[in-house]
C-alpha cells in the first residue's frame, strides 16, 4: 500500500505545481472514515482507495481525479455525505465522487429498478466529466486483482461476468486497452478456469520453445527497417489468454490451428514513419490478404490510431504487425485517459463524446432496467465496422449492423423515415447487414414509420431503443383511440349527457392523473363498463342492474384508421379483412382480438369481453389466407400467381402444405382490399385449369 509521502511525491514528479496540502488532507479522511474496515483479504479497507489513487498516478491524471480515487467508497461504506466533501474538498470533487458510486451496485443480470437508475446517474455523470468513468475502471481493476480473495464462488462469477459485459467494454470504448485485457483476462480466470489454465499453460510452453524466435523476428523487423532509415522500436508478445480463447471459440478451431499466437509492436516517430515502415515490410514479406487495416487514416470511435498487418515470416510462420507512432501508442494503452493528463495545459477531450451521446439517448428510451442495460451493452460492444455517408462523413456501427442501424446512427428521424437503401449505389433491403467500407444513401419517406419487425435484425441499443419508444408511443397513441371510441359508446348509453365536470371527477374516482390514461385502461380492459358508468355517475349501473334495465352495447364500433397489431390484432385463426362482420374480444390487460363472427375459435372466448365493431366502408385492405389445390404439372404454380398480379394482390407468404402424385396444396397469404376483393380472387382460382379446388381459410 502506498504511504502517504509516496502518493504525494508520485504526483508531484510529473505535476510539480500539485496541491499538496490538499492531497493530504484527501489521504488522512479516507483512512478516518474507513477507520477499522477490513477487505476479504484482511487488509485494512483504506488499502483500496489508496491503490486506486495509485493507479491514477500511472496515467499522470490531476489533482482532482487523485482526490476522487482516495474518496470514492466513503458516501457508501462509510457516514460520510456529499454535502461534507463538497464543503472540505470542492464542488467538482463532490459531483465526480457521486457519479463514481453511482455503479457500484449494479449486476449485469438484475431485473431491479434501483440498478437502471443508478446506471442512468453514473452515465449521466460520466457524460459530463469522463474523469468519472477513469476512477471507477480503476476501482474495478483493483477489486479484479483481489477478487481470489473472495470466499463465495457465486459472488467471485457474479463479479466477474459484470466486469466482462460492463466493465471491460466501457474501457475498450475509451481506448483503455491495457486496463480492458487485465480486466478481461481476470475475468476470464474466474469464469472458465480450466481453458484459462491450459491456454496459459500452453502459451507458457511456447515462449519457452520460442524465445529465441520471438526475438530473432523483432531483430530482422528492426535490421530491414534500419536499411532503410527508419529507427524503430520492436517488440513481440504472446496474445492474451481471453483473446485466443475469444478466437478459438469464434473460429471452431483447437489452440493447435491458430495461427497468430504470437504479434509484434512497431513503434517509430511519425506517421510518415508508420507507412513507410509498412510498405518496407510488405515489400520484404508476403502479406495475407484480408488482414490489413488502417486505424490511422480512420481511427476506430474511441480514438485509437494504428495499421495492423499480417505477414508470412520465414518458414511459413503467420506473424502479425502493429505499426505506430510513440504518441499513437500511449493513446492505445491509457486512451482517453492520454489527454487527461495534468500536461496537457487544462485543455480536456469532448466529454459528450459520440458514443457517450448514443447512450444518453438510450437513457432517454428505455422501458424498465433490463431494457437499459441490454441497449448499453450493445452500445458497447467492441468488434466496429466503418461505413460512409453519400457526403463522406464516416460512422462506426458494431459488426452485423444493417442500413437500419446506420440510418439511426447517423439521427433518429432518419431511421423513422427509412424506406429503403443504397449500398455502394444497389438498392437493397434495409435489413442488409454493412461491410467495412460500404458507401451507404438512406431513402426517406415523411409517411414512414419505423417497422416493429425491424426489431428482429437491428444491431444496435440506439436503433433499438428508437424503435420500441416509437412503437410503444404508436401502440398508446392508437389504443387511447380505440379507448375514445368504447369511452363515447359506453358514455352514450347513460341517462344523462357527460360533460367535462363529469369527466374530471371520474378521473378522480378512477384515481387516474389523465384522459389518456383513462383511454387507454378501456381500450386494454383494465376498467368494466359498470366501473366506468359508476365512476360517471354513481349508483347508475347498480339502478340499471336492479331495474333490469342494464344497456347493453347498442351499435358496433369502428376500427377505421387504427393500425393492425397496434391497437387491436386481427385474429390468426380465421384471417378477417374488410367486409366481414366482426367482433372483438376484449381480455384484461391485452389489446382487442378482431375475428370473423363465424369464427369457429370464438368458444375459447367465452371469459372475455364481446364488443361488436366495424370495419367503416372506406376502411384498408387486410392479410387474408386463401388454400388452392393445384394439378401437379408444370406451370400451374405460375398460373396461380398470374391471378393473383391480375387482380393486384400482393402475396405476402406462400406455403406448400401437401404433396402427393396429382395435386400439390398451397397456403397463400395475400394483401386484398376487402372481402369483394378477396372473393374475385377465389372465382378466378376456381375458374382456372390449374386450380383443382380454392377455399379461404
Amino acid at each position: 500500500m502506498l504511504r502517504q509521502y509516496e502518493l504525494v511525491e508520485r504526483v508531484k514528479e510529473y505535476d510539480p505545481d500539485a496541491d499538496e496540502a490538499l492531497i493530504n488532507r484527501a489521504y488522512v479522511f479516507s483512512v478516518q472514515k474507513h477507520g477499522s474496515q477490513k477487505r476479504a483479504s484482511g487488509d485494512p479497507y483504506f488499502s483500496h482507495p489508496i491503490e486506486v489513487a495509485g493507479l491514477m498516478t500511472d496515467l499522470k491524471m490531476d489533482v482532482e481525479t487523485i482526490i476522487t480515487a482516495l474518496l470514492h467508497d466513503t458516501v457508501e461504506d462509510t457516514l460520510t455525505t456529499i454535502e461534507e466533501i463538497e464543503r472540505m474538498f470542492g464542488p467538482k470533487v463532490a459531483e465526480m465522487v457521486d457519479g463514481v458510486t453511482k455503479l457500484s451496485k449494479i449486476e449485469a443480470q438484475t431485473e431491479n429498478e434501483r440498478a437502471a437508475e443508478n446506471l442512468r446517474k453514473f452515465l449521466l455523470a460520466m457524460s459530463n466529466d469522463l474523469r468519472v468513468l477513469l476512477v471507477k475502471l480503476a476501482d474495478r481493476l483493483h477489486n479484479m486483482r483481489t477478487l481470489h480473495f473472495i470466499s463465495s464462488v457465486d459472488k467471485r462469477k457474479r463479479i466477474a461476468r459484470e466486469t466482462m459485459d460492463i466493465f471491460a467494454p466501457l474501457a475498450e470504448r475509451v481506448g483503455m486497452y491495457e486496463y480492458m485485457r487485465e480486466m478481461q483476462m481476470l475475468a476470464f480466470r474466474e469464469l472458465e478456469p480450466e481453458a484459462y489454465d491450459t491456454i496459459v499453460g500452453r502459451l507458457d510452453q511456447i515462449k519457452a520453445n520460442a524465445e529465441n524466435q520471438v526475438e530473432s523476428i523483432a531483430e530482422s523487423l528492426k535490421t530491414e527497417l534500419g536499411a532503410h532509415g527508419l529507427t524503430a522500436d520492436v517488440s513481440g508478445r504472446e496474445k492474451h489468454p481471453y483473446s485466443i480463447w475469444r478466437k478459438m471459440a469464434e473460429r471452431h478451431v483447437s489452440f493447435e490451428q491458430m495461427t497468430d499466437i504470437i504479434a509484434f509492436r512497431v513503434l517509430v516517430d511519425s506517421i510518415d514513419d508508420c507507412y513507410a515502415a509498412l510498405g518496407h515490410i510488405h515489400r520484404k514479406w508476403k502479406m495475407i490478404p484480408g488482414r490489413f487495416k488502417d486505424y490511422i487514416s480512420t481511427p476506430k470511435r474511441n480514438g485509437y490510431r494504428s495499421l495492423h498487418t499480417a505477414i508470412i515470416h520465414g518458414r511459413s510462420m503467420r506473424v502479425e504487425i502493429q505499426i505506430r507512432t510513440h504518441e499513437m501508442h500511449r493513446q492505445s494503452e491509457y486512451g482517453l485517459a492520454a489527454h487527461w493528463a495534468y500536461k496537457q495545459g487544462g485543455t480536456r477531450p469532448d466529454g459528450q463524446a459520440g458514443w457517450i451521446r448514443d447512450l444518453i439517448e438510450i437513457l432517454d428510451t428505455a422501458q424498465d432496467a433490463d431494457e437499459l442495460l441490454e441497449h448499453t451493452r450493445m452500445a458497447m460492444y467492441q468488434d466496429r465496422i466503418f461505413a460512409f455517408t453519400p457526403k463522406g462523413a464516416l460512422h462506426q456501427l458494431p459488426k452485423g449492423a444493417t442500413a437500419v442501424d446506420f440510418a439511426y446512427a447517423v439521427h433518429t428521424n432518419l431511421g423513422n423515415q427509412a424506406v429503403g437503401v443504397l449500398i455502394n449505389g444497389r438498392n437493397v433491403p434495409l435489413r442488409t447487414a454493412l461491410s467495412n467500407g460500404d458507401i451507404v444513401e438512406i431513402l426517406k419517406s415523411e409517411g414512414q414509420e419505423p417497422q416493429t419487425s425491424w426489431l428482429g435484425f437491428v444491431t444496435t441499443g440506439k436503433a433499438r431503443a428508437a424503435i420500441r419508444r416509437y412503437v410503444r408511443d404508436k401502440e398508446r397513441e392508437e389504443t387511447a383511440a380505440m379507448g375514445r371510441v368504447i369511452f363515447d359508446e359506453i358514455a352514450g348509453r347513460l341517462p344523462v349527457k357527460i360533460g367535462k365536470k363529469a369527466l374530471k371527477q371520474a378521473l378522480e374516482r378512477l384515481e387516474m392523473e389523465d384522459e389518456t390514461d383513462l383511454l387507454v385502461a378501456i381500450g386494454t380492459n383494465q376498467i368494466t363498463d359498470q366501473d366506468l358508468m359508476d365512476a360517471l355517475v354513481p349508483g347508475s349501473s347498480n339502478e340499471m342492474t336492479a331495474l333490469r334495465e342494464f344497456p347493453r352495447q347498442d351499435r358496433a364500433i369502428s376500427i377505421r384508421g387504427l393500425t393492425p397489431g397496434v391497437a387491436f390484432q386481427l385474429a390468426e385463426c380465421c384471417h378477417p379483412v374488410p367486409g366481414d362482420r366482426i367482433v372483438g374480444l376484449r381480455r384484461q390487460g391485452e389489446h382487442i382480438e378482431v375475428h370473423t363472427i363465424d369464427c369457429l375459435n370464438l368458444v375459447s372466448g367465452v371469459d372475455a369481453d364481446w364488443i361488436d365493431l366495424s370495419w367503416e366502408s372506406d376502411s384498408e385492405g387486410a392479410t387474408a389466407r386463401i388454400r388452392a389445390i393445384l394439378y401437379n404439372r408444370p406451370g400451374t404454380l405460375a398460373d396461380m400467381a398470374g391471378i393473383f398480379s391480375h387482380h393486384k394482390a400482393n402475396i405476402v407468404n406462400l406455403k406448400l402444405t401437401n404433396r402427393d402424385q396429382p395435386f400439390h396444396t398451397y397456403e397463400s397469404d395475400l394483401e386484398v382490399h376487402d372481402v369483394a376483393h378477396l372473393m374475385q380472387i377465389i372465382m378466378a382460382l376456381r375458374a382456372s385449369e390449374s386450380v383443382a379446388r380454392a377455399d379461404r381459410i
